[in-house]
């Protein structure tokens, strides 16, 4: 929480300082962005050098984990198959809902232009591929090259495969595989970490080239931005509380009240894991069995992100309606496929290292600049209150629907 706050002042600042400059010295302020501004690129570039083994890494330990957990229990595979089913609906409604607010409620074309600009950002969009070179660019002739030139869907589509591949080998065989993309993970993490601790100067060199670029319009651009994503996210809550009334079975003012108090942790610690305590708690006020909760709710914390995959989309659709970037059904439908992919994979992760890691591969697969990933993530302190109280009510809904569906198992019986 601190950090994040840490990183939304640097960003203020740098953005500050930037207008002031170009209001009081705008002949020194232009001086001095080549070297202001390659301090940020460089902080842009350490980030993102991260991202492609990361993505393996926890794709892999995600898939290889998901598979592990169904194979526990009736209870364990119920769940995972609930929590599949919820992120699905999630990413479909953003899908929907984020192009419509972006109609609705569009950002003033010069506002636009000025954003764009100071983020780097041409004005014509790079031609669609047509359907069969989408088709073709699926699959890497070689992995390795897909990863070296980071093209990133055909490296997710290989990286897929053999994360399914895994959990069909022996249990030694899949427990030595396992191991060895968890330490990946784990290292690469901490160096995500150093990455992570340099944020402030990065993005206070960023947000004054943006400043210097853009001027005073792209605090509104900015603002905007958080505004659709937060929206995006109150869609989710809503969702929620739908799934928790219809699916569910519980009244909306019973759920409501067995919430408030997960929902204050929430809100205060904006950690799904610090809510999980409080929601063990809801959970038995709902009615689920606490020895149920106890298996489920686990669970969701670790594999469940209920508005990652919404949310996620919505960073990404509106960095492409930016940049005026045409998005064709498939490209829509890969986003969400892998946006459901690295909702499992960000296990546990801060948000300021899942923002990266889960919304670049997505970014990626659609065709959509993730440079701007640097700036956004300083004001994802926002959003991320609503991506927290969605979490938590999709964790306490999923528990209270895989619960009731399955009966009390023998002691040590598997599937």
């Amino acid at each position: 929480m601190k950090s994040a706050w840490f990183i939304l002042s640097a960003l203020i600042a740098g953005m500050l300082l930037g207008i002031a400059m170009d209001l009081v010295a705008p002949a020194t302020g232009t001086a001095a962005l080549p070297y202001v501004e390659t301090a940020g690129l460089l902080w842009l570039k350490a980030l993102t050098m991260t991202i492609i083994p990361l993505i393996v890494a926890l794709l892999v330990t995600g898939i290889t984990a998901t598979a592990d957990a169904a194979r526990a229990g009736k209870l364990a595979a119920r769940s995972v198959l609930v929590f599949m089913v919820g992120i699905t609906l999630t990413g479909l409604m953003s899908l929907i809902v984020t192009p419509l607010l972006l109609r609705v409620f569009p950002m003033a074309d010069a506002t636009a232009a000025a954003l764009r600009k100071g983020l780097g950002g041409a004005g014509e969009a790079p031609p669609s591929p047509s359907f069969a070179d989408f088709v073709l660019g699926l699959l890497p002739s070689n992995p390795i090259a897909a990863a070296a030139e980071t093209t990133v869907l055909p490296l997710i589509v290989f990286t897929t495969i053999f994360a399914f591949a895994i959990t069909r080998v022996g249990p030694e065989q899949r427990a030595s595989l396992s191991g060895l993309f968890k330490a990946l993970g784990d290292t690469m993490l901490i160096v995500i970490g150093w990455v992570l601790a340099l944020a402030p100067i990065g993005v206070f060199a960023l947000g004054y080239a943006l400043a210097v670029k853009a001027g005073v319009a792209a605090f509104g651009g900015l603002v905007h931005y958080v505004l659709i994503l937060s929206v995006v996210g109150i869609c989710c809550i809503l969702l929620g509380l739908l799934l928790a009334w219809l699916v569910a079975g519980v009244p909306l003012p019973r759920f409501i009240r067995a919430m408030v108090p997960t929902l204050a942790v929430a809100i205060s610690t904006q950690s799904s894991l610090a809510s999980l305590p409080a929601m063990l708690r809801a959970s038995e006020e709902l009615g689920v069995e606490p020895k149920k909760a106890d298996i489920v709710l686990p669970l969701a914390v670790a594999l469940f992100r209920f508005t990652s995959p919404a949310m996620n989309i919505a960073v990404v659709i509106y960095v492409a309606w930016l940049f005026k970037i045409e998005l064709s059904p498939w490209e829509m439908a890969v986003g969400l496929a892998v946006a459901l992919a690295a909702a499992l994979s960000s296990v546990s992760l801060p948000g300021s290292i899942s923002f990266v890691t889960s919304i670049a591969p997505i970014a990626g697969a659609m065709g959509v600049p993730v440079a701007p990933l640097g700036l956004l993530v300083a004001v994802e302190t926002f959003p991320d209150i609503f991506r927290t109280l969605g979490n938590v009510i999709g964790d306490v809904t999923a528990t209270k629907v895989a619960a009731a569906g399955v009966d009390d198992e023998p002691a040590g019986e598997t599937p």
